[in-house]
């Protein structure tokens, strides 16, 4: 089986059966690919049902000598383990060469968050006398207001909008939705830019649903959310490494610190597991104990 024939194949397999977006398939085969680069470089030519746990070790060592963190080492490990899976599956290979090997060990990563004063820093550092201006005002208070990741924000659909109810429909991973509650400062600033700059754009046909718009009228893409954040950020000075996940971030610490139920914000962040949830709860917990080392006369 030649690597190409088997690439193809696993991309339909992630796509049709794992119903991973197309992100999340490009990650999974660009690790695939990583791994035939090295193994062309150094076994000649072999073929996937040849790989011995022993080609997959030497592959991680030569990860290990380019200095690529742990967190990445694990995500492409995880790649080629998913690879194998679908092989199994599929009955071309009769026995896992993965089964054996080990993922580097890796804490968990708090992320960063911003306090609500940032958050209105960065709302208000928006120029309303720029077309766009309103457009990113509903943006970033629909990122904080429901906690999207950004690629739900640039595909959210007007249809979705349920503001009479107080809800948004969200098309999250692997396409399941979620009802999502929305705050009124949000559905305002929506609103007003529904009737004000949207109004003036000449709609791609394609994206005549899509909410939020470039100035050609089509989709926002996610490179554009992350660019508007970054300069934002430049001109209020947050000096925060920050990017629209820590919008959604800053949504979870937020609502459990005030109480909310954690059941509750896993179902509004669209969470498979409350273990990713539970992240948030620690978030607090590194707050607490930083303020007592930073205040406590005896740390």
């Amino acid at each position: 089986m030649k690597w190409e024939d088997g690439k193809k194949g696993y991309e339909s397999y992630l796509k049709l059966e794992k119903s991973l977006s197309q992100n999340s398939v490009a990650a999974y085969i660009n690790d695939i690919s990583k791994l035939v680069v090295f193994l062309n470089d150094n076994y000649k030519k072999i073929t996937p049902e040849k790989v011995k746990l022993q080609h997959l070790k030497s592959f991680v060592d030569y990860l290990n000598s380019k200095e690529v963190s742990p967190r990445t080492q694990a995500r492409t490990i995880s790649g080629i383990k998913s690879f194998y899976k679908y092989l199994l599956i599929e009955s071309k290979i009769s026995s896992d060469p993965t089964a054996l090997l080990e993922s580097p060990k890796i804490g968990r990563k708090l992320p960063d968050i911003l306090a609500m004063d940032e958050i209105d820093s960065l709302i208000e550092g928006i120029d309303l006398n720029k077309p766009e201006g309103q457009r990113n005002k509903a943006m970033l208070e629909t990122l904080y207001s429901c906690g999207l990741r950004v690629s739900e924000l640039v595909n959210l659909k007007i249809t979705n909008l349920f503001f009479d109810q107080g809800f948004i429909k969200i098309e999250g991973k692997a396409d399941k939705e979620r009802l999502v509650p929305v705050s009124g400062r949000a559905i305002g600033e929506i609103n007003r830019y529904l009737n004000g700059y949207r109004k003036t754009l000449k709609v791609n046909k394609e994206s005549e649903n899509i909410l939020f718009l470039n100035r050609r009228g089509k989709k926002l893409s996610r490179v554009m959310i992350f660019t508007i954040i970054k300069n934002l950020a430049e001109k209020v000075g947050i000096e925060k490494k920050i990017s629209p996940h820590t919008f959604r971030h800053s949504f979870a610490t937020h609502l459990i610190n005030g109480g909310a139920d954690l059941r509750a914000v896993q179902e509004m962040l669209g969470h498979e597991s409350i273990l990713t949830t539970e992240i948030y709860t620690h978030l607090d917990r590194d707050y607490l104990r930083s303020t007592i080392h930073q205040f406590h006369p005896r740390s």
